[in-house]
């Protein structure tokens, strides 16, 4: 089972287009650099790079960006959703995001499963207010009702003093307990991938 190759995918749902510096870029960056060295290799997306259009079906026509992402998301084992809290939530771009995935409730395979059961999800959240718990709350929520299992410890955050300007790129170091939180989640997003990879959900 050690030895079971994965991929993931880092969505991150920064409103900054790039090249602009982000923190929830660098964080779901840190969350990839931790699975990489666990031998799951990935790539980083930034939803904002790319013209998604909003719905809720796979592929809303007209030049839109999902499908691309979709796929990616669907040849990957593990998927990072890293957003920023804005006003106590979920990035608006996190939002439009999760609305695509509801899609998958109705994409199923000869056996009656999701596409997406198998597939694990952490959550990765900066910001410089309180709301990290609840931002992660609604996402782990909204992962699991489109075909997501999440690991124990599923998520790392970084929240900065309330009313402040710091940001997470803006610190010199990663504080430990970062660190910390990033490398469990990472470990535990590994381990359950590769269960579900050597033991798959019954069918439906």
């Amino acid at each position: 089972m050690t030895d079971t190759p994965l991929r993931a995918l880092v969505l991150v749902c920064t409103l900054k287009p790039s090249p602009a510096p982000s923190s929830s870029d660098l964080l779901g960056r840190q969350v990839l650099e931790e699975l990489e060295r666990l031998g799951a290799s990935g790539e980083v997306v930034r939803v904002v790079d790319h013209d998604v259009k909003f719905g809720v079906s796979t592929d809303e026509g007209d030049g839109d960006g999902w499908p691309e992402i979709r796929a990616a998301m669907l040849a990957s084992d593990i998927l990072v959703v890293a957003t920023p809290i804005w006003m106590g939530q979920p990035a608006s771009v996190c939002k439009m995001a999760l609305e695509r995935l509801d899609a998958e409730i109705s994409e199923t395979d000869d056996e009656g499963r999701m596409l997406t059961f198998g597939k694990v999800a952490v959550v990765a959240v900066v910001g410089n207010e309180d709301g990290a718990h609840h931002v992660v709350a609604e996402v782990q929520q909204a992962l699991s009702d489109t075909g997501f299992t999440t690991p124990a410890n599923g998520s790392t955050y970084w929240v900065g003093e309330a009313m402040q300007s710091t940001d997470y790129l803006d610190l010199d170091s990663v504080p430990d307990k970062t660190d910390e939180t990033t490398k469990t989640v990472a470990r535990n997003a590994v381990h359950l991938a590769r269960l579900l990879k050597d033991a798959p959900y019954p069918a439906s």
